[in-house]
C-alpha cells in the first residue's frame, strides 16, 4: 500500500468508516464547534492507538466507547498540520469497531474555511461561510484520517442562525428548530456512499434555490439565482449523457451551488452538491464545460478515487476525458477535438510557467514534503487527458475506449487506487492488444517532466479559423494593421475567441501597437466572458500596454478563481515598473481573499516571509 506523504494517519492500524458530525456554526467567533463521532475499525491485533490529522483545531475531550481516552498533539508540520495521537483505554482486536468521540473547535484562521461579513456578500444583510477541503484541508475543520485512501459515510446535524440555510455534500435530511437556542435551526444531512474526507463540504448563507431538473436544484444568493438557473440548465442532459457513458449515477441528488467570487476553483465536485465559481455566469451557457467536468467526477474521482495526491491524474485525467466525451455527444465530435486541442495548449502554457524540467510536471510526481496546493496545476488534467486520448486512438477509437472506461469505473467503484492498479486493469481489459500497449513509452508518460512523449491527432476543423487569425496578427507589420476589422470575428464562437487568444499567448509578445489596434477593432475590453477577458488582459500585460494594468489588477481582485488571479498578479508583478503596485494591491486585498489563494499569491509575489 502506497503511504500518503501528506497524511499522518496510519491505515495499517485503524480505519475510520463512518462519521457522525454535530456542530454549531459560530459567525461571531468564526468557528465550528461540536463533536465528531467516528466508527473506527482495528486493522491489526491489540490496537491501542489511533493517529488522526489535524491543523489549527482545538480538541477538548476524547472518549472511546464512552470511556475517557488520553490524547496528545505531536509536532507541528509546515503544511500537514499536527498529528493527534489518541490512546484507547482498552485493546481492540483486529476487525473490532470502536466509537471515538472528539469534542473540537476549528480556528478562525482555518485553511478550509472562508468566512464573509454581510458587506462581502451579494445581499449585504447576512454573513456567509463555505468550506474547501481538497486536497488536505478537512483536518483544518475537524481531526480525521485526512487521506483519500480512506472512505467513510457520514451523517451531520448543523446548527446555524435560523435566517440562513446550511447545505452539505450529502442528501438533505430535513431541518428542525435548535432545541438549545430558538434563534437557530438544525439542518440534517446523510451521505450513504463512502467518500474520502476531501469531499466533506459545508456552506451556510442566505441561499435560495431554483429547480432546473428532476434531480437538480441550483442554489445561490437571491441576486444570482435566476441567472444561475439559466446558465446551468443543461445539467440534466449532461447527467443523462454521463450515465450513458459511465454507468448509473449513484448519489441521488445532483445540486449546484454558486459561491461568492472569491471561491478559488472553477468548480469542486462535492457529492450531491457541486460548488461553482460565479465566473461561469457568462450569460450564454458557453462555460458549461465546467459543469460537465464536475458531473463527470461523480464517477471518476468520487467513486474511483486516487489513493494519494501523487496519483491525482487518475481523478482529473479521466474526468476531463469524460467531460469532453459529454461535449462530443451534445455538441459534436469536431467540438470534442477542438476542446482537446485547447487542453494541449493549456498544458503547453503550464509547462512554460513551471519549466520543462520541473518534476512537478511529471504525470505522477513525488509529493514527499511537497504541499499539494503548491503542486496543483493543469498537468494532471491535461497530460492525463492526453494519455487517455492517445490510448483511445491507439486502441480502436472512442467507442472501444468508452467500454474500457465503463469497466474501469465498475471494477474500482468505492475504492481508492494508484496508477499501477489502473495500468494492470488496462492490460487485462485489452488483453488482445498487449503488443500495442507494450509500445507505449509508459516511463516517459508517467515519470518524465515536460510535454508528453507523443502528441495525439486532433481534428482541426474548428481550430483552423483561430490559427489563421492568430497568424495574421503575428505576421502583421505596422502597415498591415488597417486590414483588421470587426468582421474578422463575425463567424467565431466564444470558444474560438478563447483559442485565438490562447494561441497568441504561446507566442512572443505582440507589439503594443498591435494590441491597441486589436482593442480598437474587436473591443475586447467590453467582453465580460471571464475566459476571454482573462486571456485578453494577459496578452495586453505581456505586450506591456500600461492601460491594461489597472484592468488586470481589477480582474485579479474582483474574483478569486486561482486560474485567473494568480497569472494576472504574476504578469503585472513581472513588469518592473508595476511590481510595487502588484504587491500593494495584493496586500490591500489579502484580508478578504480565500486563505489558500492568499498563501499562493503571496508565494508568487514573494510576500510569504
Amino acid at each position: 500500500a502506497a503511504a500518503d506523504p501528506t497524511s499522518f494517519a496510519s491505515l495499517s492500524c485503524c480505519r475510520t468508516r463512518h462519521l457522525y458530525l454535530r456542530c454549531r456554526v459560530d459567525f461571531g467567533a468564526r468557528a465550528l464547534r461540536g463533536t465528531a463521532v467516528f466508527t473506527a475499525r482495528a486493522e491489526r491485533e491489540a490496537l491501542r492507538c489511533l493517529v488522526l490529522d489535524s491543523k489549527d483545531v482545538q480538541v477538548f475531550k476524547v472518549t472511546v466507547n464512552g470511556q475517557d481516552a488520553k490524547f496528545v498533539f505531536g509536532e507541528k508540520h509546515s503544511f500537514k498540520g499536527t498529528p493527534l495521537e489518541i490512546t484507547f483505554p482498552f485493546e481492540l482486536r483486529r476487525g473490532q469497531e470502536a466509537i471515538v468521540e472528539i469534542s473540537f473547535e476549528s480556528s478562525p484562521k482555518s485553511s478550509a474555511l472562508q468566512w464573509f461579513s454581510p458587506e462581502q456578500t451579494s445581499g449585504k444583510k447576512h454573513p456567509f461561510l463555505f468550506s474547501q477541503c481538497q486536497a488536505n484541508h478537512c483536518r483544518a475543520i475537524l481531526p480525521c484520517q485526512d487521506t483519500p485512501a480512506v472512505k467513510l459515510t457520514y451523517y451531520a446535524e448543523i446548527s446555524v442562525p435560523k435566517e440562513l440555510v446550511a447545505l452539505m455534500s450529502a442528501n438533505r435530511d430535513g431541518e428542525m428548530p435548535d432545541p438549545e437556542d430558538c434563534s437557530r435551526k438544525i439542518y440534517r444531512f446523510s451521505q450513504n456512499v463512502p467518500i474520502p474526507s476531501y469531499l466533506i463540504a459545508l456552506v451556510v448563507g442566505a441561499l435560495e434555490s431554483r429547480k432546473i431538473g428532476p434531480r437538480t436544484l441550483v442554489w445561490a444568493e437571491k441576486e444570482l439565482v435566476d441567472k444561475s438557473a439559466y446558465e446551468f440548465a443543461e445539467a440534466e442532459a449532461m447527467l443523462k449523457t454521463a450515465e450513458d457513458l459511465a454507468g448509473p449515477y449513484v448519489w441521488g441528488q445532483y445540486d449546484l451551488l454558486v459561491l461568492p467570487p472569491s471561491f478559488p476553483y472553477g468548480g469542486m465536485e462535492n457529492p450531491c452538491l457541486t460548488f461553482v465559481t460565479p465566473t461561469l455566469l457568462a450569460g450564454d451557457r458557453s462555460l458549461s464545460s465546467v459543469i460537465a467536468h464536475e458531473i463527470s467526477h461523480s464517477w471518476t474521482g468520487n467513486l474511483v478515487t486516487n489513493k494519494t495526491w501523487e496519483h491525482f491524474w487518475l481523478n482529473e485525467g479521466h474526468t476531463v476525458y469524460l467531460e469532453r466525451r459529454i461535449a462530443g455527444r451534445l455538441f459534436g465530435e469536431q467540438f470534442r477535438h477542438f476542446l482537446a486541442l485547447g487542453g494541449w495548449r493549456e498544458l503547453q502554457n503550464t509547462i512554460n510557467t513551471f519549466g520543462e524540467k520541473n518534476p512537478l510536471t511529471n504525470l505522477v510526481p513525488n509529493l514527499n514534503e511537497v504541499d499539494p496546493d503548491v503542486a496543483y496545476s493543469s498537468v494532471p488534467y491535461e497530460k492525463g487527458f492526453a494519455l487517455l486520448f492517445y490510448l483511445e486512438q491507439l486502441l480502436g477509437g472512442p467507442d472501444v475506449f468508452i467500454g474500457f472506461l465503463k469497466a474501469y469505473v465498475q471494477q474500482f467503484a468505492y475504492k481508492s487506487i494508484v496508477t499501477e492498479d489502473w495500468k494492470k486493469f488496462l492490460y487485462s481489459y485489452f488483453e488482445d492488444k498487449v503488443d500495442v500497449l507494450d509500445k507505449v513509452d509508459w516511463n516517459s508518460w508517467f515519470h518524465a517532466p515536460g510535454m508528453p512523449p507523443v502528441k495525439p491527432t486532433y481534428d482541426m476543423t474548428l481550430a483552423n479559423a483561430c490559427v489563421a487569425l492568430s497568424q495574421r496578427w503575428i505576421k502583421a507589420k505596422e502597415s498591415d494593421l488597417g486590414s483588421f476589422t470587426s468582421a474578422d470575428l463575425k463567424e467565431m464562437s466564444s470558444h474560438q475567441l478563447i483559442e485565438f487568444l490562447a494561441l497568441l499567448l504561446l507566442e512572443a509578445p505582440l507589439p503594443v501597437s498591435h494590441v491597441q489596434r486589436m482593442q480598437q477593432v474587436y473591443d475586447f475590453n467590453a467582453i465580460n466572458n471571464s475566459e476571454i477577458r482573462f486571456r485578453w488582459l494577459r496578452l495586453c500585460i505581456k505586450s506591456k500596454w500600461e492601460e491594461a494594468v489597472p484592468l488586470a489588477l481589477k480582474m485579479a481582485t474582483d474574483q478569486g478563481r486561482m486560474k485567473f488571479t494568480r497569472p494576472l498578479f504574476r504578469d503585472v508583478y513581472s513588469i518592473d515598473k508595476y511590481r510595487d503596485l502588484a504587491v500593494q494591491t495584493f496586500l490591500e486585498h489579502r484580508a478578504s481573499m480565500h486563505p489558500v489563494t492568499s498563501m499562493l499569491v503571496g508565494k508568487d509575489l514573494k510576500q510569504d516571509q
